[in-house]
């Protein structure tokens, strides 16, 4: 046998020798370990005096190790809901804004709680704009029939069908946008109230606000004027005594807000 051949020997000797000594101080060690759990078992049974006086030094431990919990930041606010309601039983409104709230939902199959707030916010702006509501409630109907979705070809959008690429910068004054029932209304009579102005009197504001100042109107101005005197009858409130006539003309589809 070489001398590298006995050192090998050697050392594979050794390493033997210290990996049962090893496992024999493992055993000896685990044994201890049980007979200390043991011991501490049979004590602990019987001396429950010990037993409590353990708990009691475990939880002061515990307490003393405990780590103050991480806080968690609140969940971020909802924004802000509309400043208008979506839905009121017209039965809470007035008498004469309930009656044409259930008459409008009768004859446009339009549901009746969000037309309830649809009604009262028309009653307010009328009030504020000097606009009778029934008038504007006229052209809603005839516009979009009360479709807060409605969409003409030409771009015309919402409720009163507003060009919103013209009328861009009222939406942000009004701040919504145009498939936005109420905002959609307050730009519509802005617009409504502009195009009057323009034309010195109802008829021709009306024709200015269906694009059709120079043109023939199809009508427009007929039916919007035939609407407005039924809802006024709905809401039991006197006819106007001369209200703007507009000869009668084929029943034609018109692109309006100008």
């Amino acid at each position: 046998m070489t001398a590298s051949e006995k050192t090998v020997s050697g050392l594979r000797r050794l390493a033997v020798r210290a990996t049962g000594e090893a496992l024999a101080i493992t055993r000896n060690g685990l044994t201890l370990v049980g007979l200390a759990v043991a011991f501490v078992l049979i004590v602990l049974t019987a001396r429950p005096d010990l037993r409590q006086a353990g708990k009691e030094q475990l939880q002061h431990w515990l307490q003393a190790r405990q780590v103050d919990p991480v806080e968690i930041p609140a969940p971020l606010a909802e924004p802000k809901a509309s400043e208008h309601a979506t839905a009121e039983t017209p039965k809470e409104l007035p008498r004469e804004q309930a009656a044409v709230a259930f008459w409008l939902s009768k004859k446009y199959r339009v549901a009746t709680e969000p037309l309830g707030v649809l009604v009262a916010e028309t009653y307010g702006i009328g009030a504020r704009s000097r606009i009778d509501p029934a008038l504007i409630l006229a052209i809603m109907a005839i516009e979009s029939k009360f479709n807060p979705f409605a969409q003409s070809a030409m771009g015309a959008q919402g409720l009163m069908q507003v060009m919103t690429r013209v009328h861009a910068d009222k939406y942000q004054n009004f701040g919504g946008h145009a498939f936005d029932p109420v905002s959609n209304l307050r730009v519509g009579v802005k617009v409504l109230q502009e195009c009057i102005a323009r034309a010195g009197s109802l008829e021709g504001g009306l024709r200015h606000y269906a694009g059709a100042a120079n043109t023939d109107d199809g009508g427009y101005v007929a039916k919007v004027m035939a609407e407005y005197l039924r809802l006024r009858q709905v809401a039991g409130r006197p006819l106007p005594i001369d209200p703007p006539q507009a000869p009668a003309a084929p029943s034609i589809s018109s692109d309006s807000a100008a």
